[in-house]
């Protein structure tokens, strides 16, 4: 275990002026309260809090900082307390132990709705103070590094969590040296067989092509020498996991990998690193696409560099990054840049991130929905890279990699994004799933009218985007139900000789505990309340009394003693429904809907029209309609669907297939209903299941009476 004193030269070698006196305190009263308390390794606990102080002092962290490193684990693990740690260490101290203390009660890995809302913990520690999640991820750094005393189960545990939210974490706040040994600590516990291979293929090319990294180094160098420019010269072979991720991403053999290489130049301007480039473009083969200016257009974390992969050494493909010592050290610590010392002054580095503009660029995007897509967007954020877009007055818009026209459209606004209709990328048209390349011109085309729709969510990647088409997407289910509640409500009221005025539906939705007659038309709507439910609510005896079947020779009112009456085929209509009868000579009444268009050819023919309506109560469950529906071609989905129609107490008369593709089919299904409310039981439920792409009603206008 590292001792006080040699923890206190840590932090002088970058912060002489260091409060030495508060760091010693710490150090003593965290032993002090540890005392008597081992690590699974058997080593006593408080090497655990100075190896985490250790690795922030690697960062020239501040007092506060590294103060809280040593305390981290006395409020939760001891007998301290908050105000204790208060008196003795003031309260930003306490604050950030408290901070540190509230983040490992956090189950990150958990499921569904408990992981969402503890993410959304996550990032509200953070808006308060950054440096508790650089105390935390430093904690979770030593754990991996210490990983083995661990027992198996908890190991992959602990590694799956660091894989997915840890390691992503420390990158997208520009750590990713951090980053990388996190993931590659997991890689060792995940999957040790594909890590040794790697490692052993390694060793097999150095032993075939020598040292290539001391070879390529040298060669740089040597350029650079020619044209007088000084700038240190790093080479290194990239970590197993980042070695692992590009052979499974792009599918490739380790020995069809290229740019498993990477070097640094670290010069001291920005003229020098654009001189620099030149060189090595005059010396080595640039590899087309290969090349990131984060000079002229940085990450929101910070980062700049010049990025460019050209074919070196017997033509070996090397990434080579280029930039000032000013942007390596904030691209080495990121946004802990902030806090960073040197002198014992704080750096005044001009590349470093404020921390408040950080956090918020993370969350400003963040929907305030459901736990679900909160979480979503938190990953969407967290995992993103970048690429850099102009709009056509030469703004510069940042977005994730793989982000298409329609992320672009709603990073400007909502409005832009809900009336997108085309884009044009560098003046040419395009369709509004193409994937942004950098330094790409955007042009958005938008109309009137228009609505997102629900494969949008397919296309778009930010969670801006998402969050916005689900909202709109909502809105207009909603205002579609309250329509079709308001016809179901005027339907049920009706059979029982009443009518469905907003003061009744207002009466309604209080009694059955809804905000207002809107939310319960919606329900109504959504199949969520049936419209039964809401007439027995307000009137009890006449719902018992239209209780009783209505038999099906005399569900239509309307007809003298000797018609006879059939639906036509062409708009199949349900009792619920506005009808009207068209009279045939010796073949009786056609009952049509209202709407139907079939009635056009009888508007000259008033007096073959009959003022028909149903029969109030419930009707027998023998009126057919027909559905049109498209389906995944996968095994099983037509089971699922003609399980699904039966559940809803509907029986399927006919079924015959339309369309056959290999992706999907198109059949109609004939179903047997009772009424206008059962049609759309039946249709949420097939609206509802995944493998059903759409469902209409289907209405055949060439079929004769």
């Amino acid at each position: 275990m590292i001792d006080v004193e040699d923890l206190i030269a840590l932090v002088k070698n970058y912060n002489p002026r260091c409060n030495a006196d508060l760091i010693r305190r710490a150090y003593a009263y965290g032993n002090a309260m540890h005392e008597g308390q081992f690590r699974k390794s058997g080593e006593a606990y408080f090497t655990h809090p100075v190896a985490v102080a250790a690795i922030l002092t690697e960062q020239q962290l501040d007092d506060a900082t590294i103060v809280t490193a040593l305390l981290h684990d006395t409020i939760e693990d001891t007998k301290s307390t908050y105000a204790e740690v208060a008196k003795l260490f003031g309260e930003e101290v306490a604050e950030l132990v408290d901070g540190v203390t509230k983040l490992t009660n956090l189950q990150l890995s958990s499921t569904e709705s408990q992981q969402a809302e503890n993410f959304r913990k996550l990032f509200m520690a953070m808006s308060k103070d950054l440096r508790v999640i650089l105390v935390k991820l430093a904690d979770r750094l030593h754990n991996m590094r210490t990983i083995k005393s661990m027992r198996p189960e908890k190991q992959a545990q602990k590694a799956r969590e660091t894989m997915e939210i840890y390691a992503p974490l420390a990158g997208r706040m520009g750590m990713q040296w951090m980053r990388e040994e996190l993931e590659d600590l997991s890689f060792r516990v995940l999957n040790p067989e594909a890590r040794n291979s790697i490692i052993r293929r390694f060793l097999t090319l150095q032993r075939e092509s020598g040292d290539v990294v001391h070879q390529i180094t040298a060669d740089i160098r040597t350029e650079l020498e020619k044209v007088q420019i000084d700038a240190d010269v790093y080479g290194r072979a990239k970590k197993p996991y980042s070695i692992w991720r590009k052979m499974q991403e792009k599918d490739l053999a380790f020995s069809r990998l290229s740019d498993i290489y990477g070097f640094r130049v670290i010069c001291a301007s920005v003229a020098d690193c654009y001189r620099i480039l030149g060189v090595i473009h005059q010396r080595w083969r640039a590899v087309p696409g290969r090349f990131k200016d984060y000079l002229s257009q940085p990450k929101s974390n910070g980062y700049r560099s010049i990025h460019t992969t050209v074919s070196g050494r017997d033509g070996k493909r090397v990434e080579v990054q280029i930039r000032t010592r000013e942007m390596h050290e904030v691209n080495e610590a990121g946004v802990a840049a902030h806090w960073s010392y040197r002198e014992g002054v704080r750096a005044k580095n001009p590349f470093a991130v404020d921390p408040a503009k950080w956090i918020s660029s993370m969350t400003e995007r963040l929907d305030e929905g459901d736990h679900d897509e909160f979480l979503e967007n938190v990953k969407l954020e967290m995992y993103s890279d970048q690429v850099f877009c102009f709009t056509p007055k030469g703004d510069v818009v940042q977005l994730p990699r793989g982000a298409t026209p329609l992320d672009y459209a709603y990073s400007i606004h909502t409005r832009i994004g809900n009336s997108c209709v085309s884009a044009k990328i560098d003046g040419i048209r395009v369709p509004l799933w193409t994937r942004l390349k950098n330094g790409q011109s955007v042009e958005i085309i938008t109309a009137e009218g228009q609505r997102p729709q629900a494969s949008w969510i397919d296309i778009v990647t930010t969670g801006r985007a998402k969050a916005a088409i689900r909202r709109s997407l909502r809105e207009e289910d909603r205002s579609r139900f309250v329509r079709l509640g308001q016809e179901l409500a005027r339907a049920a009221f009706e059979h029982v000789g009443k009518k469905a005025s907003d003061k009744a539906l207002r009466t309604a939705a209080k009694m059955l505990g809804f905000a207002d007659d809107q939310d319960l038309l919606a329900a109504l709507g959504s199949a969520e309340l049936t419209a039964r439910k809401v007439v027995e609510t307000l009137y009890p005896e006449l719902a018992l009394a239209a209780g009783d079947e209505v038999e099906s020779t005399r569900a239509v009112l309307g007809l003298t003693d000797e018609q006879t009456f059939r639906r036509a085929h062409c708009c199949q209509p349900l009792p619920g429904e506005r009808i009207v009868g068209i009279t045939y000579r010796g073949q009786g009444v056609l009952i049509h809907a209202i709407d139907c268009p079939a009635l056009e050819e009888f508007e000259e023919q008033p007096n073959r029209w009959v003022d028909l309506h149903w029969h109030s109560g419930r009707h027998a469950a023998v009126n057919t309609v027909s559905f049109d529906v498209v389906i995944s071609n996968d095994a099983g989905v037509l089971g699922r669907i003609c399980t699904l129609i039966g559940e809803q107490k509907a029986n399927i008369s006919d079924l015959r297939f339309t369309e056959r593709k290999p992706d999907f089919y198109r059949l109609i299904i004939d179903v047997d209903l009772r009424d206008v409310e059962h049609l759309h039981m039946v249709m949420t439920a097939l609206e509802a299941e995944t493998d059903v792409a759409q469902v209409s009603r289907h209405r055949d206008m060439t079929r004769k009476p």
